[in-house]
Formats: structure tokens, sequence, C-alpha cells
């Protein structure tokens, strides 16, 4: 056999190949519109990835010239020089003389200034500025103690050593010294400063980690890890159910027996949901065991792992009932699962994505699985924290278990 026709067997095979997606309308909408419209998705979620909108509160008991000058500065601190986007996104509470309540204000930092701030600096001991932080996401509390450091150093930098040190020090030398001070060279004057900045101790805040005090990273991502493999075996493995019948020409056999179609939908969820569950319980143990996390609420966690694998078993047998083919059943499943990795909140806060994003988030079961998770467990928050995310999962699972239920009653084949 000559290479030519070789070539020519290749470039039948191929040209085949070629017209089968051609013909496949769905396959081929898939290429051309998902691939450009995911390039935008992702591109505006990680276009900046610098910390900013972070729900914060400022409570000022000092009430003085000094503590209205350090709120202003906080209000106005950027992610950069280059950007208009501030770090916090500041909310008003009422100041019940307490620490706020970071879960129910739905805040993930607090500020207090402590009466008499203003009086302890100029003594040279300043009082403690209070900083109480949401440690659920190690990270972002880390990063948030950072630039809430440098804020108060720019301050303590810039107006304390100046209206507390050095203009009351300069007030007592005598007119000659402050005329021969007048004379110095400029560069002389800035050495100057630099030494009587020496002078300052750095104010340290007074530091509160809520709700994941170790700051352990695992403690956070866990519900994202448990959720991500769930869904990626659950929806991939029902994408194929239907579709195996219709291919194997046991779907119309099956139609035609006295079953009705919910049966037939339960029937084929019921399997998959056991093995999901058995996996559940392998991957908890394997994360409180060997990773030291700590799972409080446990039947609560077992109902929002119930109703989040329902409506992703859910997902996946509608894709399967919509679907001719395995083939089609497995394209569908990886462009659906897709974007749900980077943008459900698995490794990240969903608040640290663009708004529009945080739209598209919000139609992913493992957003509000990972959500909910997360104020069970991580928080110990109350049902009354996420029932809207448990709503949404037992909504999800209605509509897509239902969805492909209808589907299979328009069809025979």
């Amino acid at each position: 056999m000559n290479i030519r026709s070789i070539w020519n067997a290749i470039a039948s095979v191929a040209l085949k190949e070629f017209l089968h997606l051609w013909r496949d309308k769905r396959i081929l909408a898939l290429i051309i519109v998902l691939p450009p419209f995911f390039t935008l998705l992702f591109g505006y979620a990680f276009e900046n990835t610098a910390l900013s909108g972070v729900p914060a509160v400022l409570i000022d008991r000092d009430k003085t010239e000094q503590s209205a000058k350090l709120s202003e500065l906080l209000a106005k601190k950027k992610t950069s020089e280059t950007t208009a986007e501030k770090i916090f996104e500041w909310k008003v509470v009422p100041d019940t003389g307490s620490d706020p309540d970071l879960l129910r204000e739905k805040i993930s930092a607090a500020v207090i200034i402590p009466a008499g701030w203003t009086e302890s600096i100029k003594t040279g001991k300043s009082l403690p500025i209070r900083l109480v932080l949401d440690g659920t996401d190690a990270t972002t509390a880390d990063e948030l103690k950072g630039r809430m450091l440098e804020t108060i150093g720019e301050f303590q930098t810039d107006e304390t050593v100046r209206e507390v040190i050095i203009v009351p020090l300069l007030e007592q030398l005598p007119d000659e010294v402050m005329d021969a001070l007048k004379n110095t060279p400029k560069a002389t004057r800035e050495n100057l400063k630099v030494e009587f900045n020496k002078l300052v101790q750095p104010w340290e805040p007074e530091t509160k980690i809520l709700y994941n005090p170790g700051l352990r990273f695992i403690d956070f991502v866990t519900p994202g890890i448990i959720g991500l493999i769930l869904q990626l075996l659950t929806v991939t493995l029902m994408a194929c159910t239907i579709a195996r019948e219709r291919e194997a020409g046991t779907l119309a056999q099956l139609i035609v027996t006295p079953l009705r179609r919910m049966e037939i939908v339960i029937g084929k969820v019921l399997p998959y949901l056991g093995i999901s569950l058995f996996l559940i319980g392998v991957t908890m143990s394997v994360a409180h065991f060997h990773f030291g996390v700590q799972f409080r609420q446990p039947v609560m966690l077992g109902i929002i792992c119930f109703l989040f694998l329902l409506c992703s078993l859910g997902s996946g047998l509608l894709i399967s009932a919509f679907c001719h083919t395995q083939t089609q059943a497995i394209q569908f499943a990886v462009f659906y699962l897709l974007p749900v990795f980077p943008l459900s909140g698995a490794f990240a806060p969903i608040y640290r994505l663009p708004a529009g994003v945080r739209l598209v988030s919000d139609m992913f079961p493992l957003t509000h699985f990972c959500e909910a998770f997360r104020m069970a467990s991580l928080r110990n928050a109350d049902i009354s924290f996420f029932a809207g995310d448990l709503l949404f999962l037992a909504i999800g699972a209605i509509l897509t278990c239902g969805g492909a239920a209808w589907i299979l009653s328009r069809t025979d084949a």
C-alpha cells in the first residue's frame, strides 16, 4: 500500500468524523458558542484578583479628630494606586457596646477604635485598636489583617509623629533653636524626621479571629473538595444512564412497560444515590481523621449533602434524557461542570468575584452547597442563615428530576 492510498484512507475517515460533528447540531453549538463565552466569563472573574469590596464595619467609640482621620483613611483605602476599587465596603450597624455579630450583620471584618484612644497615644502607650475577623477563609483573613496593619502604620507615621511628638517637642524649643532649624538643609530635616519616626512604637491591633481561629485553609476548602468530587462523579455517571439505554435500544422496551416515567427516574437515581452517600462518608472520614477537620451539626450536614446529591443526580439525569448518545451526554456534562470548578466558591469566597459573575455562580448547586456546609459546620450557624441555600437545592432536585421525567414522557425511544 503506497502513501497516497494510506492518506486517502485517513482522509475518508477524518471526513466521516467531521460530517458527524457537522450534523450533530447540539455538539456543534457547544463547540462554537461556549469557548468564547467561558473565555469572557473567566476573564471577568479573574481579571482582578486583588482583595476588594470586603463587607466590613467601622465603629468609632473615641469620636475625636484623630479617630475621624483614621476612619477616613480606612474608608479611602484602595486595592492599589492604579485602581479606584476600595478594599472595604463599609456598612453601618448600631453600636451595642460589644463586638458586632459578623454572621448576622453579613460582614467579614470589624474595626473598633476604643474610647480614650487619642488621649492614650499622647502618653506613648496607645490603646490597641480592636480588629475582629471572619477566619472562615484563612487567606482572606490574613490579607485583611495585613492591609489593616499597613493602613494603621501609614496613619501612625503621617499623623501621630507630627501631631503627638514633633509638634509638642518643637513648641518647647527656644526661638533660637527654631530659627536654626529653619536654616537647616532639607536633607538634614528629613533625616531628623526619620529619627523621630523611630521613637514611635508600632501599634499592634488586638485581633480576634472567629469561626476558624487557627486559620486552617483545609477547613475552608473541605466542603468544596467534597462537593466537587461528588458532582464530578454523579453528573458524569448519571449523564450516561438514559443515553446508554437509548443507544442499546432498551429504552423503548423500558418505556412500554407499566412503569411510570417518574418511577423510571427514581429507579435510575437510587443506586447512584446510595453509592454517593457512601462516598460522602469516606471523604468526610479521611478529612476528619487524617486532616483533623471538625464537622459540627452532623444531622444538618447530612440533610445538606442529601439535597445536594439529589440536585446533582437530577442534573446528570436531565442531561442524559436530553442527549441521544453517551458521547453527547459526556460532552454536555463536561461543559456543564467546567465553570463550576472556578466559580462556585469552592476555593475562594464568592464576594471576591465581580457582581455580574456572581449572578452566574448563584445558579450552581455547588455554590449553595459550599455556603450551607460552611455555615453549619465551620460557623456553627442555625438553619435561618442558610435556609435559602437548602430551598435552592430542594427546588433544583425537583426541577431536574421532574424535567427528566417530562422529557421521557415526550419520547418513545
